[in-house]
């Protein structure tokens, strides 16, 4: 078109046309009447639906980390200052015979008692943690201290949690491999290139920015990035499964994203600024003319009527709109839970019966009886054996947890409640 005008075969020429200082110099340009720049064109990736552990993707792993040694460091914490204050120590009112000779604690006949201790302060953080009350709470100053900052912690932290949550779970997220022209330039996966000889073409080999030099570069050793037309290089886009982007003028790149099928998209800022024009032979009468009607429709808002009635009013990509409107969960959301709550009950079934047995080996090596026995009182005791319906507890004879005759056991200790 512009040896037409050069030539005096044509009187002027409309097309998407980048105004150039080496174009101008032959022919006249009207003023812009589109503004524009170079931009990426990638493959849409697939959006990718929530996993089956989403919910813990509102924080990083590095917060969760974190997360994670601070509530193991503030039971420590808890631990060690509830052994230190004396406030949080209890005189149990026990006789000599009944004290812990374990316990160094000992006043007068009786027993000092804490609370606090490891397993139990690991228990209190994580009942702060979940948003749950405890029966434990800390009496001396220096313990609620720590709780008041836990406390604190934790409730910015839960709430940053859940105010994040619903995105993460009903949203469908597309990650992009390219995101920026630094993207672009930085690896070597994703070729990139541009239509050849074309206006793009020559501002990336004219090019003094570090940046723009080393896409050139890029793009100079590999001959076959170019492309012959954008709809070549469209197509590329489309058949190269993620592997080729393509630099092209943004206004094509916004119209193609528009049109069916709907598989490639725009990524990152404009590169440059620029603008398309109406050209028409060096001196022609018509100029004028056209400037003037050129700035009549830019005033009026007739060329953003336009722009907006064939990009977008007519798009042919509203089902993707529609798609990301819906916003209800699916089990597949909300899928890892439900494992961890499972995994909880099988996990607490197992200890159990860990519990069960090593109470059953401990009675029995202390009555001097067989394991068995000591399993089937422990096991009647379990099912519902000498239920005291007084107060609630269980308990059995202390003649059948031993496995010998009533005459045998001392009759200061006729039960044993557990």
């Amino acid at each position: 078109m512009v040896g037409e005008l050069v030539r005096q075969e044509a009187d002027m020429a409309i097309a998407p046309m980048t105004i150039t200082s080496e174009r101008e110099r032959v022919i006249d340009f009207s003023k812009p009447f589109m503004s524009l720049g170079i931009s990426i064109m990638i493959k849409k990736p697939m959006k990718q639906k929530p996993g089956v552990w989403s919910f813990l993707n509102p924080l990083s792993k590095e917060i969760w980390v974190s997360v994670l040694f601070a509530y193991v460091g503030v039971s420590i914490v808890l631990f060690v200052v509830s052994r230190f204050s004396p406030y949080e120590w209890r005189l149990l009112h026990m006789t000599g015979e009944h004290r812990d000779p374990g316990n160094p604690h000992t006043n007068h006949g009786g027993t000092m008692a804490n609370d606090f201790t490891m397993l139990n302060s690991l228990w209190f953080s994580l009942a702060a943690f979940m948003q749950q009350g405890g029966e434990l709470s800390p009496r001396s100053l220096s313990g609620r201290i720590v709780g008041a900052c836990w406390w604190f912690f934790t409730l910015i932290l839960i709430s940053s949690y859940t105010a994040n949550l619903a995105a993460f779970l009903t949203v469908e997220r597309m990650v992009a491999p390219i995101n920026s022209p630094e993207d672009l330039a930085s690896q070597t996966e994703v070729e990139y290139g541009t239509l050849y000889q074309g206006a793009t073409w020559d501002f990336f080999r004219r090019s003094q920015l570090t940046l723009y030099s080393k896409m050139w570069e890029f793009m100079n050793s590999r001959k076959h990035v170019f492309v012959k037309t954008y709809d070549e290089g469209i197509k590329r886009v489309r058949t190269s499964k993620g592997k080729f982007a393509l630099l092209i003028e943004s206004p094509k790149n916004d119209y193609t994203n528009e049109r069916e099928p709907c598989d490639t998209m725009k990524v990152g800022r404009n590169l440059d600024a620029k603008g398309f024009g109406i050209a028409t032979p060096l001196g022609s009468p018509l100029r004028d003319a056209v400037n003037l009607a050129v700035l009549s429709l830019k005033e009026d808002g007739e060329l953003t009527k336009l722009k907006n009635k064939w990009w977008y009013d007519r798009t042919e990509c509203l089902r993707d709109k529609q798609d990301t409107s819906r916003n209800e969960l699916s089990l597949s959301n909300v899928a890892g839970i439900f494992y961890i709550l499972i995994a909880g009950l099988f996990i607490a079934m197992a200890v159990a019966l860990l519990e069960f047995c090593y109470k059953s080996h401990s009675e029995a090596k202390r009555a001097k009886i067989p394991l068995s026995d000591a399993m089937k009182a422990k096991a009647r005791l379990t099912i519902g054996v000498g239920r005291d319906f007084d107060n609630g507890r269980y308990y059995t004879p202390a003649n059948q947890i031993a496995g010998g005759n009533e005459q045998d056991q001392p009759h200061t200790n006729t039960h044993t409640q557990v």
